[in-house]
């Protein structure tokens, strides 16, 4: 098995299951748990590896309304924007993007009331030119991962 083989499917055995233990995962691959940990280790320091979290299903929470923000604003205010919509615990990702507008941010929300109240906050920015919101009606999938590809050998 190669470097960057041990490393993809250790990947994917995380992605199964980021609760797995270093033994299970070794024993699963094959190889050592000092293997697994060296190249766990090496990993979470190149930043591949940000991080083990739980998947939270926000609509068990209550944060069942989820909208996309599409904005155009001023070029030297990007970041500004960006910090700002990064500082409202709602938004769970934010974007710099490409195309007809310079920024796209999605949030959840308890209802369409407080989606609301705090797009108006972040709208009263000057430095925004436009603004375009949908409001999510269907989510097939959300925030998903994929298994990296493993080259046979």
């Amino acid at each position: 098995m190669t470097y960057e083989n041990l490393d993809a499917e250790l990947i994917n055995e995380l992605l199964a299951d980021g609760r797995a233990s270093l033994r299970s995962v070794g024993e699963s691959l094959g190889v050592s748990v000092t293997t697994v940990s060296n190249h766990l280790q090496s990993l979470e320091a190149a930043g591949t590896i940000k991080g083990f979290v739980p998947v939270v299903d926000y609509d068990t929470l209550g944060y069942d309304v989820t909208a996309i923000l599409q904005l155009k604003v001023e070029g030297e205010a990007i970041p500004e924007i960006t910090d700002r919509l990064k500082a409202v615990d709602r938004m769970i990702t934010v974007y710099e993007v490409t195309g007809e507008f310079d920024i796209i941010a999605v949030g959840k929300f308890e209802d369409t009331d407080s989606m609301d109240e705090i797009i108006k906050e972040l709208l009263v920015e000057p430095a925004i030119k436009e603004s375009n919101t949908s409001v999510v009606l269907a989510a097939p999938v959300e925030c998903d991962q994929f298994e990296l590809p493993v080259a046979e050998e």
